[in-house]
């Protein structure tokens, strides 16, 4: 476990965690905005768990956190860490029966505690595609500025999108 909330643990991902995210990565709505194609297959997703679970949260490039609610598996936050080690930048991504309750947020702020207070890193950032106004309201929500719009920037599944581009200083996060 590397953090506990009041509800959520993010932990490292397990073998046992494939079928909950094949299952929600798969699902069309979560995929629209993100890298990856729906359907994630069973097989593919037991690798790409296995692999995420070997990962090293504390060494620079990607890491996937699983995003735990008492046993199960909802969703995911990844974080790149810089070169650096002084900064980062995150994604998240949860199942579409936990959504708007609160757990992303949750989530979010529980990583941001960590990175901030525990790794004392000085900056995270963040970027989605711009109609994705769930993701730019979280993102808001728990303190990130919006710094930019990059238009028709990423190419992605056959078409241009425009990217908002958000961040957050340690010193902006800890004295709110």
């Amino acid at each position: 476990m590397f953090v506990q909330t009041e509800r959520l643990t993010l932990r490292r991902f397990t073998p046992g965690d494939a079928t909950a995210f094949a299952a929600y990565r798969s699902d069309p709505e979560v995929a629209r905005f993100q890298s990856w194609e729906a359907p994630v297959r069973e097989p593919e997703a037991l690798t790409t768990v296995t692999g995420f679970g070997n990962g090293d949260p504390d060494a620079p490039g990607w890491f996937q956190y699983a995003v735990d609610l008492d046993g199960v598996l909802i969703g995911d936050l990844g974080l790149h860490l810089d070169e650096n080690l002084m900064q980062a930048e995150l994604g998240f991504t949860l199942a579409p029966a936990y959504q708007g309750k609160g757990y992303a947020t949750e989530a979010v702020r529980g990583l941001l505690d960590h990175l901030f207070t525990a790794k004392n890193l000085h900056r995270v950032s963040a970027e989605c595609d711009a109609r994705n106004t769930s993701s730019a309201r979280l993102l808001e929500r728990v303190g990130f500025q919006r710094e930019g719009l990059r238009r028709s920037h990423t190419w992605i599944k056959g078409e241009w999108t425009d990217d908002l581009l958000f961040g957050l200083l340690r010193s902006d996060y800890l004295d709110a």
